[in-house]
This record gives C-alpha cells, sequence and structure tokens, in this order.
C-alpha cells in the first residue's frame, strides 16, 4: 500500500489538520500588521532625513560634513574655529586655529568658544577621529559643528598641500 499523503487518513490526523490550520489563519494577519508598522518607521525616518535636507539642518548625529572643495572656499572667508583632532600629530591644513587630541576634548574645552552656537569646523587624517570629535562636542551643547569628510587624506587628494 501506496504511504498517506500528510493529514490523510485517521480523525486524529484531520484534528492535527485543523488545529494547524486554526493557528496559520492568526499568522497573516499578525504578518500584515508588521508590515504595517515597518512601512510606518520608514515613512517617518524617510520624512525626518528629508526635512533635514531641505532646511540645510545638522546630519543625524548633530553635526554637518563638509568636502575639501567647499572648505576651500570656506577659508577664503574664515568664520569659525578650525580645530585638527588628530592624534598623533601628522600635519596640518593652513589656517587651523588649534590642535586638541580627539580624545581629550572635554579635557580642553577652554580652547572652544564659550558661545555653543559658534561655528566649529574639525578634522583629523582620514575623519574617524573628527567625527568621535563632533559627537562630543554636539553632545556638550554645541550646535554648528562640522567635520572634513576624508579629512587631510581627502585635503591632498583634492591637490591641498599640508603644513608638516
Amino acid at each position: 500500500m501506496p504511504p498517506k499523503a500528510p493529514y490523510e487518513g485517521s480523525s486524529a490526523d484531520n484534528m492535527k489538520r485543523d488545529t494547524t490550520m486554526k493557528k496559520a489563519h492568526h499568522f497573516p494577519t499578525l504578518h500584515a500588521f508588521g508590515i504595517v508598522l515597518v512601512s510606518l518607521y520608514a515613512v517617518v525616518g524617510f520624512m525626518a532625513t528629508s526635512a533635514r535636507a531641505e532646511n540645510d539642518v545638522l546630519a543625524p548625529s548633530g553635526y554637518s560634513e563638509v568636502d575639501s572643495t567647499h572648505l576651500t572656499a570656506m577659508l577664503q572667508s574664515k568664520d569659525f574655529l578650525f580645530v585638527n583632532v588628530h592624534v598623533p600629530y601628522e600635519g596640518e591644513i593652513a589656517g587651523t586655529d588649534a590642535h586638541v587630541p580627539f580624545d581629550r576634548i572635554r579635557e580642553f574645552l577652554a580652547s572652544f568658544p564659550a558661545d555653543k552656537n559658534a561655528r566649529i569646523v574639525l578634522y583629523c587624517l582620514s575623519d574617524r577621529m573628527s567625527g568621535i570629535a563632533a559627537e562630543v562636542l554636539v553632545q556638550i551643547g554645541y550646535k554648528n559643528v562640522v567635520h572634513l569628510v576624508g579629512g587631510m587624506i581627502a585635503w591632498e587628494a583634492a591637490g591641498h598641500a599640508l603644513v608638516k
């Protein structure tokens, strides 16, 4: 005799099938709810990101980024504190106002403006340390913090020299 197909045969098999089918009916409802919830999060996240970009407000982490091209223009009419946060010291961009190690920002707060709205531009060799330093300054309450994307590596790649 050939093997029986699943849920075929005895009444015990039929009861298992009925129970399984009843449980399975709840899954589509939960699945649909999950899809709606994920979609809602996506829409809210997109709206928040769009508002930031349209209003040129701070990045999600609370600070902005600048590339080498824009920094060159900013340095022509400098109205910000320009800080090298890289350790160990490996040179600097002309016009640098201070060197504060990225991991000692809180210790050297006297090197930063008392006005929490003053613009501060940070950089390091690659941009990892300046990103960390920017987050610390934002946590402290600074509202206009910018860091150089790609750091001194990108600066040199764009054809600019470093002061060694």
